[in-house]
C-alpha cells in the first residue's frame, strides 16, 4: 500500500487527508494519506524515508515551503520560480518538488469569472503560500501587486524575488480592486487585523486563503453590499486535485459530491 503525507506545524486543522482520502477510494487505489506536525530538523529524514520507499508522496505545509528545499534533488519550474515547494514526488529515486499552489489559485479566481487584469491587488502578509499568488497575479496580468506583512523584512524578501513588488506599511491602505489575506489571521475566532477596512468602498473583491475565516472585519468588509468576497477553499481543491495527479497520474473530480463530502465532515467548512 503506498503512503502519503502532509507535514506541516500546526497540521491538525488541515483537511487533507479527508480529500485525498475520499478521492483514493472513489478511484479504487490501494494508498492512504495521514498528517504528521514535524519540526524544521525533521525535515531531512522525512525526505530519506521518501528516497528508501517507506513514503510515496508528501504534500508541504506551512512554515517549511521554503525550508525543505535543500531536501529534494529537482525543483519544477514553478518551484524553481517561486522558491516554493507544496508537493513532493518520487521520479527514478529522485525526489522532486512542485509547486500546484500557482495552478490551485489561478483556478480558483478564474472559477468565480473574476479579471485581475489591470487591477491593483494588496496581499497581506508575506508566508510559504504568498510566492505562488504573486507568480499567479503575474500571469494573470495583474497591474500593480502591493504587499504589507507585520514584519516589513520578510516583505522586503520577497522583492528580491519579484523585483515590481510594491511593499507597504502594515496597517496602511491605498487604492485597490482586490485585497488577499495570505496571513494566519483569521485561524481564531478573535483574531484582530489592525487594519480599519470601513471606508474601502464598494466593488472590491476580497479574497481569504483560509477555508474557514471568521467573522472578523476583513471578512465583514469583503461581505458588505457591493463587495466580493471569497474563501480558500477552492484553492485549496484545485492544489490538491494537481497534486493527487501527479501521483496518481489520475485528474480526481471536483463536483458537489466531494463538496458535500467535506462540508458533512469538517467543522473547519461553513455547512
Amino acid at each position: 500500500m503506498k503512503k502519503f503525507l502532509v507535514i506541516g506545524n500546526p497540521i491538525n486543522h488541515s483537511l487533507s487527508p479527508k480529500l485525498h482520502n475520499f478521492w483514493i477510494k472513489k478511484n479504487g487505489l490501494e494508498s492512504i494519506y495521514g498528517k504528521l506536525e514535524v519540526n524544521e530538523n525533521e525535515l531531512s529524514e522525512l525526505c530519506n524515508n521518501l528516497r528508501q520507499g517507506e513514503l510515496n508522496g508528501i504534500n508541504v505545509t506551512v512554515p517549511f515551503k521554503k525550508a525543505i528545499i535543500p531536501h529534494v534533488d529537482v525543483l519544477s519550474g514553478h518551484a524553481l520560480r517561486t522558491n516554493s515547494i507544496n508537493t513532493i514526488s518520487v521520479d527514478n529515486g529522485n525526489l522532486v518538488g512542485h509547486n500546484t499552489d500557482i495552478e490551485g489559485f489561478e483556478l480558483s479566481i478564474k472559477e468565480s469569472n473574476y479579471d485581475v487584469s489591470n487591477k491593483t491587488i494588496i496581499i497581506l502578509g508575506a508566508g510559504g503560500v504568498v510566492p505562488s499568488i504573486i507568480y499567479a497575479l503575474k500571469r494573470m496580468n495583474a497591474d500593480k501587486i502591493i504587499l504589507s506583512n507585520r514584519t516589513r523584512e520578510k516583505a522586503e524578501e520577497l522583492k528580491k524575488l519579484f523585483k515590481d513588488l510594491i511593499i507597504l506599511d502594515w496597517g496602511e491602505l491605498i487604492e485597490f480592486d482586490m485585497i488577499i489575506n495570505a496571513t494566519s489571521i483569521g485561524l481564531n475566532e478573535n483574531d484582530n487585523f489592525e487594519i480599519d477596512f470601513s471606508k474601502v468602498g464598494s466593488n472590491k473583491y476580497f479574497y481569504d486563503v483560509i477555508y474557514k475565516p471568521y467573522e472578523n472585519n476583513f471578512f465583514k468588509a469583503g461581505n458588505q453590499e457591493g463587495n466580493i468576497f471569497k474563501n480558500g477553499l477552492s484553492m485549496f481543491l484545485y492544489q490538491a486535485q494537481k497534486a493527487f495527479n501527479i501521483w496518481h497520474n489520475i485528474e480526481p473530480l471536483i463536483d458537489e459530491e466531494v463538496l458535500d463530502f467535506l462540508k458533512n465532515n469538517s467543522n473547519e467548512i461553513k455547512k
